[in-house]
C-alpha cells in the first residue's frame, strides 16, 4: 500500500533532490506542498494539492496536518524555522523526515528530543533526521573496509571550498546573513562531520574537540574556517580541517589502521594494505543518489515499523554537538570542550 506524503518547503533542496527522491521512491505517494508562499509552492510545478500561509482558508501548514491520507512528512526549511514544524507534525500523528542539522543548537536539539520521547506525540509516529551523507556507497563500504584492518591509529579530514556570492545555496535569504552559529560551518559542514562519525564507528568515537576558527571571506559571517584536533575513545588523536573560504579545493577523509589504511576522496575510495608507501592499494568508484537512498530507507522504515539507524534523532545530535562544541572552542581560544552525545 502506496504511503502519502507531503514535503514541506519549496527551496533549491526540495526541488533538486527531495522532490526527485520522492518521486522516484515506489511506497511512496506524494499528495500535498506547503511553503511560506503560494508562489513559491507553485514553482515546484507538481500536480498536487498545495498549503502556504497566504493561500487562504483551509490551506495552511496545520490543515495539511488534519488530512487523514497524509502519513509521512519530509521538513526542509531554514534551520530556525523547522523545530516548531517537527512538532507540529508529531503532535498530529504523522511522521517526519527533517532536514539536518537536526535544529540550530543543542539547547534546542534536546527539548525536540525530549519532546519526540513524551506523550504529546500522537499515533506512535516517529522522527527521522535525514544526513545524506550517510548513505552515500562510498562511506559505507570504506566504513566496512576500515573494520578488517585493525585498531585504529589515526584520521584527518580535509574539507576545502570557496563559496562565492553567486552561488545558489548562497543566495537564499536565512544563508546569506545567518542567524543560527557559525554559518555555512554548520549548514555545510554537519555532513563532513556525519562522514567522519561513520568512518570511525563506535571504537574510535570522538571524546572531545579543540579547534580554532576565522573569517576568511567578509561574505560568509560569522566564520568560515575551522581546524581542529579530535580525541577519540580510542585514545588517538585526529585532525579535521574544513574551510568553506579558501583558495584550495577537493575533500579527503582518510584513516589509518593496524594494517593499512583507507582514504574517501569525493565517490573514489581508496584501500591500501600496509604501508601507504608500498603502493599496496585498491581503488573503488561509486555513483548513486544518496537522497533517493535516505528517502527509500525512510519510507522502509514507515512501512516495518522500525527506524534506520543513521536517520535517528540522536544520531543527528552527535553531528551537531561536534560543530557546537569546536565553534565554542574556536570562540575560547582552542579550550578543549568535552563531548557527551556521541553514540
Amino acid at each position: 500500500m502506496s504511503i502519502g506524503i507531503a514535503i514541506i518547503g519549496s527551496g533549491l533542496f526540495v526541488r533538486n533532490a527531495h522532490l526527485p527522491a520522492v518521486q522516484a521512491t515506489p511506497k511512496f505517494t506524494l499528495k500535498a506542498v506547503y511553503s511560506r508562499s503560494l508562489k513559491s509552492a507553485k514553482a515546484l510545478n507538481v500536480d498536487v494539492a498545495l498549503y502556504s500561509d497566504d493561500a487562504g482558508s483551509g490551506k495552511t501548514y496545520h490543515d495539511l496536518l488534519l488530512r487523514e491520507d497524509i502519513h509521512g512528512i519530509i521538513i526542509a526549511l531554514p534551520i530556525l524555522s523547522q523545530p516548531e514544524y517537527i512538532e507540529a507534525a508529531l503532535a498530529a500523528g504523522k511522521h517526519v523526515l527533517s532536514e539536518k542539522p537536526i535544529a540550530g543548537d543543542l539547547k534546542r536539539a534536546e527539548s525536540l528530543i525530549k519532546y519526540y520521547k513524551s506523550d504529546k506525540v500522537k499515533n506512535n509516529a516517529t522522527w527521522a533526521v535525514a544526513e545524506n551523507d550517510r548513505f552515500l556507497e562510498s562511506y559505507q563500504y570504506a566504513s566496512q573496509e576500515i573494520l578488517k584492518l585493525g585498531r585504529i591509529l589515526g584520521f584527518r579530514v580535509v574539507v576545502s571550498n570557496f563559496v562565492k556570492v553567486d552561488n545558489e545555496y548562497y543566495n537564499t535569504p536565512w544563508r546569506t546573513k545567518p542567524e543560527y552559529q557559525g554559518g555555512f560551518l554548520l549548514d555545510g559542514g554537519v555532513h563532513s562531520v556525519a562522514g567522519i562519525r561513520l568512518l570511525l564507528g563506535e571504537a574510535a568515537k570522538p571524546t572531545a574537540v579543540t579547534a580554532y576558527t576565522t573569517l576568511l571571506q567578509p561574505h560568509l559571517p560569522p566564520a568560515d574556517t575551522i581546524t581542529s584536533i579530535w580525541q577519540t575513545a580510542a585514545g588517538v588523536p585526529g585532525t579535521f580541517a574544513m574551510s568553506f573560504g579558501t583558495t584550495w579545493s577537493g575533500s579527503e577523509f582518510s584513516v589509518a589502521c593496524e594494517n593499512g589504511s583507507v582514504a574517501v576522496t569525493g565517490k573514489k575510495v581508496e584501500v591500501r594494505r600496509g604501508l601507504q608507501k608500498d603502493g599496496n592499494s585498491t581503488v573503488k568508484e561509486f555513483e548513486g543518489d544518496n537522497v533517493k537512498a535516505e528517502v527509500k530507507a525512510w519510507a522502509e522504515s514507515i512501512a516495518n515499523g522500525k527506524q534506520h539507524p543513521y536517520q535517528s534523532p540522536e544520531q543527528a545530535l552527535g553531528d551537531l554537538e561536534i560543530l557546537e562544541k569546536m565553534l565554542k572552542s574556536g570562540e575560547g581560544n582552542g579550550k578543549t570542550e568535552s563531548l557527551q552525545y556521541q553514540v
